[in-house]
């Protein structure tokens, strides 16, 4: 009778003793973001993706190329403040959120508070997530959405889920593919998780139905404006660029509408280069580029057939670059940064756009400064590369393998969310570091849950 009374106090203490370390964690994340907003003296903002987000969310109309509305509409929610520093401020809380919620998460599956605290650790962090949440960039919405559907849909064993978890998970999926369309087939993912877990159609219907009709009547609106019943317009020329480190039109043999896109031997070091690159073949038809997004899905998807095992050459390779023991610059003009930079970055005022922008949503939007003394503690904050290289494969290695033994299949759903959330961009486009970013929390959680046994 004494054990019986004694182990839930045991446990009870063990659960107040995790939360006490996960939050004085939390208090130093949140510490860190403070020492970011004192140091940088506005968001950052990227041409030309910051600006494009920004014109989307004064005019509230789907943008024809590469961005879907979906951050806009956030962005748009607080133009009446006209301040992209406070943008920043909410990203940096919904960065701290995350890993609350992943947190929240992993404890709801037992594992105990030092566990669940190591997982959230790269979320907190990493120097390359807390400089995510002060730019205006998409990914961290992305991210966040993406966390919420997996703790609506993991927070009870699957057989269990409600009929009322299934809508909130799907509506954050379609949320998260508005927001960027490499998170669309996660619905397909989770719907296919669902099904292999048995669950009730009741369930698999709704969240299906939650996720689908969002973006079903977002490629509606999109069709009134451009045409075209679509969630973009640029996925034939991502795939196209793709294709040019490997065409051969010997080989491939295109017909004469799809020949002049071929390669023209303009050589640049990066698939993603050749989509803006002015001596690509793209590039030298007559009008917009992405004026020939279908011509260019055409020739890709030609090119991978004729080429296939070319194709998956490169997205191997570019893939394995997430996974060195230093950062490789890709493409070598960009810098890639481990650490919080010192400097000042100028817009390049030539683009009308930024004047534009600047006038609708923020009349004080400029290129952003590091701000002493606080610039220098950031530039000498130890994050090493190796917790974001190295050991993001470990995690992922450990998460896949744990997701096929009996007992431990809730990390699967995780886990196939990192994997293509990982090789879908570079399989799609090009390898970017800020695109491996978005996998890296659920690598963890996947990681984290391979730990312990289902209930």
């Amino acid at each position: 009778m004494t054990t019986t009374l004694t182990r839930p106090r045991l446990q009870e203490g063990a659960t107040r003793s995790g939360y006490r370390v996960f939050g004085c964690v939390l208090v130093l994340a949140a510490a860190l973001r403070v020492l970011v907003m004192l140091g940088y003296d506005t968001a950052q903002l990227y041409w030309y993706d910051s600006f494009t987000y920004l014109d989307t969310a004064v005019h509230l109309r789907p943008q024809g190329a590469f961005h879907p509305a979906g951050y806009s509409w956030f962005l748009w929610a607080l133009r009446p403040f006209h301040s992209v520093e406070l943008v920043a401020g909410i990203q940096h809380a919904m960065g701290l959120g995350v890993a609350v919620l992943l947190y929240v998460l992993l404890r709801r599956w037992s594992l105990p508070g030092w566990a669940a605290t190591v997982a959230t650790v790269p979320v907190l962090f990493d120097p390359s997530f807390v400089r995510l949440e002060h730019a205006v960039l998409s990914d961290l919405q992305v991210i966040f959405l993406v966390t919420a559907a997996l703790l609506a849909l993991l927070w009870r064993p699957t057989g269990q889920l409600s009929t009322r978890a299934a809508v909130a998970a799907g509506l954050l999926l379609a949320l998260a593919g508005l927001t960027r369309t490499a998170a669309v087939p996660l619905l397909g993912l989770a719907a296919l998780f669902l099904l292999a877990r048995r669950t009730s159609w009741r369930r698999v219907v709704p969240f299906v139905l939650a996720g689908g009709l969002p973006l079903l009547a977002y490629a509606g609106w999109y069709a009134q404006h451009h045409g075209r019943f679509a969630l973009s317009g640029s996925d034939g020329v991502a795939l196209w660029a793709r294709t040019m480190t490997f065409a051969d039109c010997s080989r491939i043999q295109p017909p004469p509408d799809l020949a002049p896109l071929c390669p023209n031997g303009t050589v640049l070091d990066a698939a993603s280069e050749y989509v803006w690159a002015p001596g690509s073949s793209l590039n030298r038809l007559p009008g917009d580029r992405f004026a020939h997004n279908d011509r260019a899905r055409s020739f890709a998807v030609a090119a991978i057939a004729a080429q296939p095992f070319d194709y998956l050459r490169e997205v191997v390779e570019d893939t394995a670059l997430a996974f060195t023991w230093q950062p490789v610059a890709h493409p070598k003009r960009v810098s890639a940064h481990t650490t919080f930079p010192r400097g000042s970055w100028p817009l390049p005022e030539q683009h009308a756009l930024i004047g534009k922008v600047r006038g609708e949503y923020d009349s004080d939007i400029r290129g952003m400064r590091s701000v002493e003394p606080f610039a220098s503690v950031l530039a000498a904050y130890p994050y090493p590369w190796l917790l974001h290289g190295p050991v993001f494969g470990v995690l992922l290695v450990a998460g896949g393998a744990g997701a096929l033994r009996r007992g431990r299949r809730a990390a699967l759903l995780p886990w196939s969310f990192a994997m293509f959330l990982l090789v879908a961009p570079v399989a799609a486009l090009d390898f970017d570091h800020r695109y491996v970013l978005p996998a890296i929390p659920f690598a963890c959680l996947a990681a984290a849950l391979a730990l312990r046994r289902d209930t």
